[in-house]
Order: C-alpha cells, then structure tokens, then sequence
C-alpha cells in the first residue's frame, strides 16, 4: 500500500495478549471484528415525511441561515456564491445538494495497525469509546471527582483491550491535572501508544488539529504526502445550536478537510431547549446544522469523507437537564437515519444514558441509545462504552458493563446467528435426541458449544445464592473487579523505538514552544 513504510509496517500485528487478542484470565471475548448490519432499518418517516424535512432543512439554509463565526468560512462560502450578512450565511438548496452530492457514500479509516482499518459506511457498524467527560467516577472513589491522566490512561487501556471498541472517541475522561494548553499534546501520545486503534482529533484551532494531524502522521511513519492521500484519523464538530458554527471548530474543520481527513458533524440539538420541541422540527434543524459545513467541506475538497451525527433528544421540561435513551432520542435517530440515506452519507450516534451511577436507569437508557442506532442504520456510534450522567462522567465500571451490551449487539449481528444451512436446521439432531433425552451431550451439541451461544463478560446466570456466595452481588461490583484484572494484564501495542522516541520529541518540542491557546 502506498501509504506503508518498513516502520510503519512494525505495529501491525497488535498488540499482544491483552492487547490483541483480549484474553484474561477468567474470561475471553470475541475477536476483533467489523460488524455489518444487515437488518432492514426502522423507518418512521413516510416519503412525504423524508420530504418536509429535507423541505424544512433548505428553506432554513435559505431564508434563515445559519451563523459562521469564523470569518475565513465566511469569506470561502462567499467566494461560492452563498449570500453573507454580517456573520449570518444563506445557502441555496442547489448549492448544497451539489455539494453533499460530491462527498463519498463509505470511506475508509487506516490506523498505525493497519489490521484495524476501518469502513465508514457501507452497513458498517463502528462502536467507539466514552469521550470528554469532565469527572471520574468508580466504585472504589464512590464518588465523581475531576479526571486525570492516570485515569485516562486506564480507561485507554480498556478501549485498547475490548474488541468490540474499534476507535477512541476523544479523551475518555478530561485530564484535568494537566494544563489545557499542552492535554492534546500529553492524551494524544498515551493515545497513540496505548492504543493501535483509529484516534480522533478535537477541532479546537490551528495548534491543537495541527499538532494530532503531525502526531498521527509520525506515529504511522508516513510522508506527508502518504497521511493526505487517505484518511488516517477523524474529527467531529458540534454546531453550536440552534444555527451557529464556532470559530475554532470551524478552523479545525476546514484544516482537516484540506488535508483529506475523516470529517463528523454532530449538531447538539436538544428539543424544548436548542430545537424545537417537536422531533421533526429537531431533526430538521439537526439536518441544516450538519449539511451546511459538509457542503463548505466540500468545496474546499471535493471528495473530502463526511459523516453527519445527529444528538438530537429531549430535556426534562421542569429542569432543562438533558434526557438521553428516550422513545423522542431513539425515534429520532431513526429520523436521522432515514435522513441520512437520503442525502447519501454515513451516519454517527451515541450511546448516552443521564444516570449518575452504573445503575439500571444507566444501563436501560444506555441499550436504548445503542439498539436506536442499530435500528437507524448507524455507521459509527460514539460513547458506546463508559458514558453517565449526560456526559458529566466517564466510569470504568460502566465501560465493562457497556461493553457486555455492545458485545451482544455484535454477537446478534453475526450470521451464524439465523443461519438456515442444512446442519443447522438439525432434523439429525432432533431424531438423535427424539421425545425422551436432551440436546446437552449430542455431538451436534458438543462441537458447537463454545461459539453456540454469547459468552457473558459480567453478565451472572447463575442463581442467586451461588454469585452471592463469590461476593460479587451487583454487577457493578463484578465489572469494578473485570476491569481491575484488565488493567493488570495490559500490555501496549508494539510501536517501533524510533518512532516513539519522534513522537516524545515533538510533545517536548510543542510544549517548549507553549502548546496552544485557551482563550477562544
């Protein structure tokens, strides 16, 4: 491949046994593996619904705008042909339409490991790790306390170790003991040797997109020309709703286009507060947020890969506080979906819960925000592992439990699962066994069952008094001491000593030279 040097070539084996291959003493796991969903999405939308909402999406680019605080944006939508007043941009339909016709429909992500390349698109499903909570929380602090590195580094760890993860979502947890001018610099070295997975960049100006951009390539052992010939990492923005783009999200945005990078735009539209308080009206509002900066992507770099998200739900009416795993979340990312399709993109969702503690309201909501996006034919699914509290917290705890739920959505999509060959349908087996015994010691039985059925990670099938027994009552417990095991067995992917000694080098260089701004 082009883009493949001898160093680059160092790393792709993974990671050795806890990170390749994911076994620990006690427990195994599925191997790496990209699921493909081939169920027929939810669609609640009729075509007369698809078309009101696309309908309502245009005539707010058109008579509405939207608000580009980034003044080159600005100057670039001009240059083609967009009317501008003030800060405010108008889009016509036809411009944009054009634009997102240009953006590829599946696109792929190529890691340091190149075993991990990633499909965006195409019935992929992608599930990624917990992302930017502020606080920590497990069972051992009993209580939230502001993120460190140590904690990041473990919650890396995790991600690194769980096959069902397929890339980094951001920082799993803010570090907040390290100064925010130099935490890109710091999170993304442990990133890129703790993990071999794709890495995401957060599009906060020129320094921080920059420096990930330079990381990624070194880590690679890529040219330049090698890193901008195909997407090797991904950014997401977030418009700020309702109808405005920031300034440095933007410039990120752009800088990540120019270069040929994974681009994700996530409007954080919550109904009753930033949106409107009907769903339609949500996603149609979500939709002329995200299409606005793919059709700006687009005209910097025809081609450029695109995705659009959608973090539309609802909020407690009384509080204004976010609710997230609601029927209105779940129908709307269905919505989304259908959105989606329609315009030809890949599609990003999340899993969320707003529980403070790996609780059952956590878990409920959470497989409700997870199963939505399998329904809506979601390609790419953000904080699927560790997320509570609307985002608040990251929890190792509930980053096991969340991967339990994630492995037995991959484990529902494989097709073994409803596969109707002949041995399957077992007319062999059944007269084996016939009216009188039991399906337990047949061999039809016997050679199938270590894969027959999902194997639990901290799921206890047993009775009660015999788990009470163990100690481990609640599952939170079993999954604080899983975790606990994993990160005593970890072991870092490999990475070639000259390029990790490249990678030190240009984190010392940049923090010498003051990393980036903190004020916007």
């Amino acid at each position: 491949m082009a883009d493949e040097t001898p160093t680059s070539r160092k790393g792709k084996r993974g990671g050795g046994r806890a990170g390749r291959r994911g076994r620990v003493s006690g427990f195994g796991q599925p191997d790496w593996r990209i699921p493909i969903n081939t169920d027929r999405p939810t669609e609640p939308l009729s075509e007369e619904g698809v078309a009101r909402i696309h309908d309502g999406a245009m005539r707010i680019l058109e008579e509405i705008g939207i608000e580009f605080f980034n003044a080159e944006s600005r100057d670039i939508l001009k240059e083609a042909g967009c009317k501008v007043e003030g800060e405010r941009v108008f889009m016509g339909r036809a411009f944009v339409m054009e634009m997102v016709g240009k953006a590829p429909s599946s696109w792929t992500l190529t890691p340091r490991n190149p075993d991990r390349q990633l499909t965006m698109g195409d019935n992929h499903v992608l599930f990624g790790s917990v992302a930017s909570p502020p606080n920590y929380w497990d069972l051992e602090l009993g209580r939230k306390v502001p993120g460190t590195r140590a904690q990041c580094a473990d919650l890396l760890r995790l991600t690194q170790f769980f096959n069902c993860m397929h890339f980094t979502s951001g920082y799993p947890v803010e570090p907040q003991d390290i100064h925010a001018s130099i935490r890109h610099l710091d999170v993304m070295f442990d990133t890129l040797t703790l993990t071999d997975k794709v890495v995401h960049s957060y599009s906060l100006g020129k320094e921080r997109v920059e420096d990930v951009m330079e990381m990624v390539r070194i880590a690679g052992g890529m040219t330049h020309e090698a890193f901008e010939a195909r997407p090797h990492m991904f950014t997401n923005i977030n418009s700020t709703s309702p109808l405005k783009h920031d300034e440095p999200m933007m410039d990120g945005w752009m800088r990540m286009a120019r270069r040929n990078q994974g681009l994700v735009v996530t409007p954080f539209t919550l109904a009753g507060a930033m949106a409107p308080v009907t769903m339609a009206g949500a996603v149609a509002q979500s939709v002329a947020e995200a299409l606005c900066a793919v059709a700006l992507a687009q005209y910097i770099q025809p081609g450029v890969p695109c995705a659009i998200g959608t973090f539309t739900s609802n909020v407690d009416m009384k509080s204004g506080a976010p609710a997230f795993g609601t029927p209105e979340y779940m129908r709307a990312t269905q919505m989304t979906g259908q959105m989606a399709r329609f315009y030809g993109l890949p599609m990003r969702a999340s899993g969320v819960c707003a529980a403070n503690v790996p609780d059952g309201q956590a878990m409920w909501e959470t497989s409700n925000s997870l199963w939505s996006a399998i329904q809506s034919g979601t390609n790419m699914v953000y904080h699927a592992a560790g997320w509570l509290e609307g985002g608040l917290i990251a929890s190792p705890e509930k980053f096991i439990m969340d991967c339990e739920v994630v492995q037995m959505i991959q484990r529902y999509l494989e097709p073994a699962i409803w596969s109707t060959e002949e041995e399957d349908v077992a007319l062999d087996a059944i007269r084996e066994v016939g009216s009188e015994g039991h399906f337990f010691g047949i061999d039809h039985t016997q050679d199938r069952y270590t894969t027959a059925f999902y194997q639990p990670i901290v799921s206890d099938w047993r009775n009660f008094e015999a788990f009470q027994d163990a100690g481990e009552v609640w599952t939170a417990e079993r999954a604080h001491h899983t975790y606990k095991e994993i990160l005593s067995q970890y072991e870092e992917p490999p990475m070639d000593v000259a390029i990790r000694d490249e990678l030190a080098a240009f984190v010392a260089k940049r923090k010498e030279e003051g990393g980036a701004p903190t004020d916007f």
